[in-house]
């Protein structure tokens, strides 16, 4: 148990301030002001976003299965969670190193499709329905895109265990040789998380 709480909390911390470095960079490409109010250049910013989160009143949509709808969320954030397991934060420092563990972060990421199905569905709304198979629809075509990337380099390693993958680049790092595919990467893990520009499932979706 403390190994996971050793690995969630950072990861938070860290997904926190790196959303909020995100937004600063974004704030610049777009020539306005980031986020800058709290605490020194705006740092503490993520705390006060956690603070709002749980401040918020908790609002269901009247027709929603209200089940699923609370499900929904839980299975994304569990999914993207158990994708770390594999993943080493040196030479064989991991949760658990699996032979694998290619195999195993595909599935994981695979499934996590299966919350924002469910929350669209759940809601009850033609609109929150369209815009979450919009979002499946983005995730599952850059997912085909990613496997294939991956699979070259499974290819030039010839093992799925993440942690032989990392010994093979002491010599050399494999995008130096795949740098074309390490920008297609690149941007099919942009477009995998949603992030601009690939942010398009999350704009309003026009009325039918």
């Amino acid at each position: 148990m403390i190994p996971i709480i050793l690995i969630i909390i950072p990861l938070l911390a860290s997904i926190a301030f790196l959303t909020l470095g995100e937004r600063k960079l974004m704030g610049s490409m777009q020539r306005r002001i980031g986020p800058n109010k709290v605490g020194v250049y705006g740092l503490l910013q993520p705390f006060a976003d956690g603070l709002k989160l749980f401040m918020k009143e908790t609002i269901f949509v009247s027709q929603a299965n209200k089940f699923l709808f609370i499900l929904a969320p839980i299975i994304s954030l569990i999914f993207s969670i158990l994708g770390w397991a594999v993943i080493p934060y040196q030479y064989g420092v991991t949760l658990s190193d699996m032979n694998i563990g290619i195999l195993y972060l595909l599935g994981i990421s695979s499934l996590g499709v299966l919350g924002i199905i469910l929350a669209g569905w759940a809601a009850n709304s033609k609109y929150a329905l369209l815009g979450s198979l919009r979002t499946t629809a983005q995730m599952i075509s850059y997912e085909v895109s990613l496997g294939l990337i991956i699979l070259t380099v499974i290819l030039i390693t010839s093992s799925l265990n993440v942690n032989v993958i990392i010994k093979s680049q002491c010599t050399m790092y494999h995008i130096i040789p795949l740098l074309p595919v390490g920008l297609l990467f690149f941007l099919s893990a942009l477009a995998e998380t949603n992030r601009a520009p690939f942010d398009l499932p999350e704009a309003k979706l026009l009325a039918l």
